[in-house]
């Protein structure tokens, strides 16, 4: 986790926190020395953080905010800021909205913040009203099977991010608490994508070469360019042990990525999910990634530190022994 570094941003940044960085005025997108779009670096959705996934009811099909509604955003980025900076217990934001808990909220240094005001209304792009297609049936049954298990009795009973394997393939862009980064490295024949969430790297061929026979958490991609726009389709996935939006995906999934350079420092990106056995209709998302100055991916070092699985499981047999006892005590 980068704490030193975000406290260098938030002492930077002073006043309102504007919207994304825009290209200049005839600006064209660079090229790698082969001839490709140049869309190496290292990016974040940091900015995208109380953003929704699914779009209020109130905003209808308006994907951008009004100026008075981007003024209020950029007010809360400004306090979370502050926060970090005082050392305060941010009692807004990412963590607080995902606990329900304000008053003991994380630590401010533990999370990572936006340095602008997002101007989305939602991450969801289509259907144009921003809310992700109706869940079937089966698929929710799928997710009661997968996440039902509230006393785990061995690892195998944890999500595969709970055991530090990955987040997947669009959980490395969707903004999350920490660990919004990713670095881009371009060859002729392949595109390599590293994420900083559970230090996951992803190779993407552009040679067209056959799919294998083989499925992985990640998918097998195939990439190549159109125009300036990278589309990347990923078929060949593990289904049932990760989760985009919703319930886990199935082993029929095919997400379909664009990445396109649209300022000297952005990256819009854009996904598209489509899976015939956990939702009714494909969906999309589209926001951007953004390069800041001096960010870095560091290690994440998530086996090391994951304490989360000894405590879950350490825990679980102690309410067992608890009732065991209890059980016994009856008998007497």
């Amino acid at each position: 986790m980068r704490i030193q570094f975000l406290a260098v941003i938030c002492l930077a940044g002073a006043g309102m926190a504007h919207a994304q960085p825009k290209a200049p005025a005839n600006w064209q997108p660079p090229k790698t020395a082969w001839g490709h779009p140049d869309l190496q670096g290292t990016y974040t959705t940091d900015d995208l953080q109380g953003v929704p996934t699914e779009r209020p009811a109130q905003f209808g099909t308006r994907r951008f905010l009004t100026e008075e509604e981007i003024a209020e955003r950029g007010a809360s980025v400004n306090r979370q800021k502050t926060a970090i900076v005082t050392g305060e217990r941010p009692k807004e934001g990412f963590w607080a909205r995902v606990t329900g808990i304000e008053a003991e909220a994380v630590q401010a240094n533990f999370v990572e913040y936006a340095r602008r005001a997002s101007t989305l209304t939602s991450l969801v792009s289509d259907p144009p009203n921003g809310r992700i297609p109706a869940v079937l049936e089966s698929a929710r049954a799928r997710r009661t099977a997968n996440y039902n298990n509230l006393r785990p009795q061995s690892y195998l009973d944890m999500t595969i991010y709970d055991r530090c394997i990955t987040r997947g393939v669009t959980a490395g862009f969707f903004p999350s608490i920490y660990g919004n980064g990713s670095q881009f490295v371009q060859t002729p024949d392949t595109v390599a994508i590293r994420y900083e969430m559970v230090h996951e790297t992803r190779l993407i061929p552009l040679d067209n070469r056959p799919r294998r026979k083989i499925r992985t958490y990640m998918g097998e991609p195939r990439g190549h360019f159109e125009g300036n726009t990278l589309v990347v389709e990923t078929t060949n996935f593990i289904g049932g042990k990760l989760s985009i939006s919703g319930p886990p995906y199935s082993e029929d999934l095919v997400l379909t990525e664009r990445f396109t350079r649209v300022a000297p420092d952005v990256i819009e990106y854009s996904v598209t999910v489509n899976d015939p056995k956990t939702y009714s209709a494909p969906w999309t998302a589209t926001f951007p990634l953004i390069s800041e100055p001096g960010y870095e991916v560091y290690e994440y070092a998530c086996h090391e530190g994951n304490y989360s699985m000894r405590n879950r499981l350490s825990a679980a047999r102690a309410e067992e022994a608890k009732e065991e006892a209890k059980e016994a005590a009856a008998k007497k």
